[in-house]
């Protein structure tokens, strides 16, 4: 299994971005999913994680109201729509997949990281 990571970039603040996550190799829907970001010299934090059909969100407290994670079973991705972005969003994004659902601090897959820049 593969996930690869795409949309980062550089945005200004109140600004917004489209990440996404194609999983390869292996059958999308048995995976939960979610979005973790790590800025240098600090742990990686959950962002959102999303149930295996979409159906249950859980956001981190930072950026709730401001990000909305999506997938789409057929397309083997997952989305993460951010609005409103900060300067402390700036972060390397990684996408992971598990089929346990997080429940353990071992995950299944992660991907390579996508980097979000947001100026001031």
């Amino acid at each position: 299994v593969q996930l690869q990571a795409s949309g980062g970039g550089l945005v200004q603040a109140g600004g917004s971005l489209n990440l996404s996550c194609v999983l390869s190799g292996g059958t999308f829907r048995d995976y939960a999913m979610a979005w973790f970001r790590q800025v240098p010299g600090k742990e990686r934090d959950l962002v959102v994680r999303i149930s295996w059909s979409g159906d249950h969100t859980y956001y981190a407290d930072s950026v709730k109201g401001r990000f909305v994670a999506s997938r789409d079973n057929a397309q083997s991705t997952m989305y993460l729509q951010m609005n409103s972005l900060k300067p402390e969003d700036t972060a390397v994004y990684y996408c992971a997949g598990d089929r346990n659902g997080f429940r353990t601090s071992v995950v299944d897959y992660w991907g390579q990281g996508t980097l979000v820049t947001v100026s001031s």
